[in-house]
């Protein structure tokens, strides 16, 4: 008995110019937020056709390896087109590759310069970006106050990490006068804007004030999109908690820590 081959799938259509065209911001958008090697396939074709915002995207898909292999020396390439196609947005991802080593030797100098251009012209990210930095002088002098002064305008423009760090400043009384309360207040904003430090911090002040409950719920939430280094910090400070329902939680998150 003979049995067939099976006949694989026909590859999908090209990608055409009029596609791209047509296309427009959302449906890029959709595209990326798709199966993997479809958004590569569409967002790679508009780059390539001279898209400006698929050629951040690209460059971030070459970057993450999300449905291509990983490619983060064309990564930069692709940051690059979209910065000097006037995207602040490639600025400050140029700035994120020098200062990761992403496809280039690390270089904190550079990588603050890209930041600070891109902070000049209003881009949160590059705000909040630069702000690291001069708390760690890495690249830039060492200047809390002028961090403060970046994440202050980064937060007034909604950015949920600077919202945290303020609030982290506000918890521990770091270069201002310690105010759990308009900490809280900091956290809440950002813990509802999807930030998981800030939903673990949350989550440490309302044990504190003994709702324990809502807290839990806060923990889960960060457990969730944490990444490992918060994981490990979650499951060995909730671990060494008195409260049984934090102890038990901090055995779940360390059950499913990567590796």
């Amino acid at each position: 008995m003979f049995h067939r081959r099976p006949v694989p799938p026909a590859p999908p259509p090209p990608v055409t110019l009029a596609d791209i065209r047509e296309a427009g911001a959302e449906r890029l958008a959709a595209a990326f937020a798709g199966p993997p090697e479809e958004a590569a396939r569409w967002i790679a074709a508009a780059a390539r056709a001279g898209h400006r915002d698929a050629a951040l995207l690209y460059g971030q898909i070459l970057a993450d390896g999300r449905g291509v292999k990983q490619d983060r020396a064309t990564a930069l390439g692709w940051f690059r087109v979209a910065a000097e196609a006037g995207d602040v947005r490639g600025t400050n991802m140029l700035g994120r590759c020098h200062e990761l080593g992403w496809g280039t030797p690390i270089d904190f100098a550079r990588a603050a310069n890209f930041y600070a251009e891109a902070a000049a012209r209003g881009y949160d990210w590059a705000r909040y970006n630069l702000a690291a930095l001069h708390l760690r002088g890495a690249g830039v002098a060492l200047d809390r106050a002028r961090a403060l002064d970046l994440l202050r305008q980064a937060a007034a423009q909604g950015h949920a990490k600077s919202l945290t760090v303020l609030g982290r400043f506000l918890e521990e009384g770091w270069d201002m006068p310690r105010d759990p309360a308009a900490a809280y207040a900091l956290y809440i904003r950002a813990a509802r804007a999807g930030d998981f430090r800030a939903q673990y911090n949350l989550g440490t002040l309302l044990v504190e004030d003994g709702r324990l409950e809502e807290a839990l719920d806060w923990f889960r939430q960060a457990a969730a999109a944490g990444s490992p280094d918060m994981l490990a910090h979650m499951a060995r400070s909730l671990g060494a908690r008195p409260e049984p329902a934090l102890r038990a939680l901090a055995a779940e998150v360390f059950a499913h820590m990567p590796g």
